[in-house]
């Protein structure tokens, strides 16, 4: 019997004015924070999306984006659904085909191909798996496909130092691995760090 398949989703929106890094947008200007979204979208979903390790989902902020012509070919685009952050990522959880899911933001450009293989290892032994932010939030939360239906999301404080741990309370007592920690671009800093970056590495 043929091993379940592996699924990455990408949640993601589309890369309009004032519809994305709103935060950034207020120290850099919202059409430099829009354009670096653009970037750093395009650059994921290039390195990731068409991976045969797994099957990548884009998942969307509105059923109205899905057909949206932005989205590159051969992607398999689907809705987020509706209710706030933890709902949303808690639906993906819970309606895709069976297999171990990882899921993920659009703005942490460091992410690479070995990142989600290390998660979906560690998803081999362990029940649940985070990718710490430097922030005290997390770039990737994994669930094993043995326990898939867990609800891990509630009373989670989003935006905040607290988003990691307030997921882990949820998760108290069950077997939680983590993969290496990394930054996500949502200040003048960080983005000016992205920048010297992308000009010396090839992301």
């Amino acid at each position: 019997m043929s091993k379940p398949a592996r699924h990455l989703v990408i949640m993601a929106r589309q890369p309009r004015l004032g519809r994305v890094k709103t935060r950034l947008g207020r120290e850099i200007g919202p059409v430099e924070a829009t354009r670096i979204y653009r970037v750093m979208l395009a650059d994921l979903l290039r390195r990731l999306g068409l991976d045969p390790r797994w099957q990548a989902w884009l998942a969307v902020d509105g059923v109205h984006e899905v057909d949206a012509p932005v989205w590159p070919a051969g992607l398999n685009v689907i809705d987020q659904g509706r209710g706030g952050l933890g709902q949303r990522m808690q639906n993906m959880f819970d309606t895709l085909p069976q297999g171990p899911v990882a899921l993920i933001g659009s703005d942490i450009p460091a992410i690479t191909p070995c990142d989600i293989a290390s998660a979906f290892r560690v998803l081999g032994g362990s029940e649940f798996c985070f990718g710490p932010a430097d922030d005290g939030g997390y770039w990737l939360v994994g669930q094993a496909a043995r326990v898939r239906g867990t609800p891990m999301f509630a009373n989670v404080r989003w935006s905040s130092e607290h988003a990691l741990g307030d997921t882990m309370e949820n998760l108290a007592g069950r077997d939680v691995a983590k993969v290496r920690q990394l930054a996500d671009v949502d200040d003048a800093a960080s983005y000016r760090h992205f920048i010297r970056s992308r000009q010396t590495s090839s992301w």
